[in-house]
């Protein structure tokens, strides 16, 4: 149930549609970090080049794309390696979507202690712990 905002900044005459940057998002935190697309939420924002600086030049002079990839996901669910594959995989895949990206470009996985996060009213150590015992979600709510 992660929680993605991207922004970004792209140098082609054409973007990519949002639709098109929240898909390839949505592939690749179900495909390498296994989360649930069906309750995956992304937001994306795009960023004038012109409004965007790295390196104290903006983006617009330098030519060049840019991402912010920020992911909140429950704590422990994910390994270093899995970390590490989504952050290179989501820098590639901006880099096909949006034209060379400059290397201020980030990705920051957020995790968060299940205790503290969560949707729909509980949180992720409710749901955790409805399922193992098979109670119903709603039984769990204060």
């Amino acid at each position: 149930m992660p929680l993605i905002t991207v922004q970004y900044s792209s140098t082609r005459d054409v973007p990519p549609a949002k639709a098109e940057i929240a898909a390839a998002v949505s592939e690749l935190s179900s495909g390498i970090l296994h989360k649930d697309p069906k309750v995956t939420a992304i937001i994306v924002q795009t960023v004038e080049a012109s409004d965007w600086f790295a390196g104290g030049r903006s983006l617009a002079e330098q030519k060049l794309a840019s991402v912010w990839l920020d992911i909140h996901i429950t704590d422990g669910t994910n390994t270093k390696d899995e970390k590490a594959e989504f952050i290179a995989a989501t820098f590639k895949r901006f880099g096909e979507l949006l034209g060379p990206l400059h290397t201020e470009s980030y990705v920051h996985v957020h995790e968060v202690r299940a205790d503290a996060y969560g949707f729909g009213g509980l949180t992720q150590e409710r749901r955790y712990i409805a399922k193992k015992l098979w109670i119903p979600p709603y039984q769990l709510a204060v």
